[in-house]
């Protein structure tokens, strides 16, 4: 017997119905489920005839729907089921639901929030780290007699022949010696203000008094005597308290911040920011510095960046040369380190801050920006921005170099006034 409507049979529903094919229907519709008819459903009761059963197109039997849709009624549509559909979009119709378009604004307001806490997190921990690890070991407090400030900020930068920390290799390596103590090879004052910056150096022969002072760990009051010396010595009698003292007292500039750095701390900064690019003068061996250059530009690393600055008895001009070529030095190496491609660079400035950090020797109030100022200054006088120059030197004595008392006196005065340097340097 035949379940389908008059003339139909499984086999003449049209081509393809409810067997699949290529029609416009979407793909994966389910077969149209046909409703056996029946007679009217009689009231409940007892000897109620089979409500109508859903019957697929092949004749099983659906009794998922018979259960859930026992009205024995076509409506003649699809209840969603027959194209797969059913509540996918709004009115159960299959329709899916329109995708909300990205909001770029916001997305772009909160990348922008990330970025920059994230930039400020990681600025706020550098300055903390770095903060802890400088060496305020220098109390300018126990200076006593100082001369008044004046304008702008005066810099005491002092190269020492430090050689703590050092391993016999790398003294044998950096040609250092093993000395004790230690003792000035290098003394610079920076000046930095509103009328340029000024880097003069004070040559270690330079012939001073020694003032009075007060001992910096007995507190001990030692009264000055008129005597004259060179001014390294000053250093090795009683540290930096007696050198800044002695300069102070020689000169009537009073000095704002002390700098330091030993032999080894200045090596690795040199290694750390990958050399240091310089024009060497001429050819120069010296033995006793280690140094082994030839004339012209080249870029030095560490130990021969340290040979170099410390080299005396192969210049022509002995201290005074020396002084120079070290004023010419560290202005190219804070040109390299204050720059974008280091201070940008995680992996060069942490392990250059690390490096000069560690060996760095300052005053109690010296902080970060106060380094980095002096930084930038030196950098400033490399690039023509400042003016470099020696103490003005009258004549030698004793084998002392003998200041120009009256350049002195000048030089002094237009730095205190942070007026424009126009005195001439020896």
């Amino acid at each position: 017997m035949n379940d389908w409507p008059e003339g139909w049979s499984d086999n003449n529903r049209g081509s393809g119905y409810g067997h699949g094919g290529a029609s416009a229907r979407p793909e994966g519709a389910r077969v149209m489920r046909q409703v056996r008819r029946g007679p009217a459903a009689p009231p409940q009761g007892a000897g109620v005839p089979p409500q109508p059963s859903y019957v697929d197109g092949h004749g099983y039997g659906g009794g998922d729907f018979t259960n859930a849709r026992n009205t024995g009624y076509d409506s003649g549509y699809s209840s969603g089921e027959v194209y797969g559909g059913g509540s996918d979009g709004p009115g159960g119709h299959g329709t899916p639901a329109a995708r909300p378009a990205p909001n770029w604004r916001r997305r772009i307001k909160w990348t922008a929030i990330s970025v920059v806490t994230v930039l400020v997190v990681t600025t706020v921990g550098t300055y903390f780290w770095a903060d802890s690890k400088l060496k305020r070991e220098v109390d300018l407090s126990k200076v006593i007699d100082r001369p008044e400030a004046g304008e702008g900020t005066n810099f005491l930068i002092v190269g020492s022949d430090s050689r703590e920390g050092m391993t016999a290799e790398e003294k044998k390596a950096l040609h250092t010696g093993s000395a004790d103590g230690k003792r000035t090879d290098s003394m610079m004052i920076l000046h930095t203000g509103s009328n340029g910056d000024t880097l003069i150096s004070l040559p270690r022969d330079s012939d001073v008094e020694i003032p009075s002072f007060v001992g910096s760990d007995s507190g001990k009051r030692y009264e000055g005597t008129g005597r004259h010396t060179k001014l390294n010595a000053a250093y090795a009698e009683d540290g930096p308290e007696l050198l800044v003292r002695t300069v102070e007292f020689n000169t009537g500039l009073r000095i704002d911040h002390y700098v330091e750095i030993g032999f080894a701390g200045f090596a690795s900064i040199v290694d750390a920011v990958g050399g240091v690019e310089i024009d060497i003068p001429q050819d120069i061996k010296d033995t006793k510095s280690g140094a082994d250059l030839k004339k012209g530009r080249q870029t030095l690393n560490g130990e021969e960046s340290l040979a170099f600055v410390r080299t005396r008895y192969a210049l022509a001009g002995s201290d005074l040369d020396r002084t120079k070529n070290q004023q010419k030095f560290l202005a190219a190496l804070a040109n390299q380190v204050a720059t974008p491609g280091t201070v940008l660079n995680p992996f060069k400035l942490y392990p250059t801050m690390g490096a000069g950090l560690d060996t760095l020797i300052v005053d109690k109030d010296m902080g970060l920006y106060d380094l980095g100022s002096m930084f930038f200054a030196m950098k400033g006088v490399n690039g023509g921005d400042g003016t470099s120059m020696n103490m003005p030197i009258s004549g030698s004595s004793g084998g002392n170099l003998v200041w120009d008392k009256a350049k002195v006196k000048q030089l002094v005065s237009q730095l205190k006034n942070d007026e424009k340097v126009t005195v001439s340097g020896g």
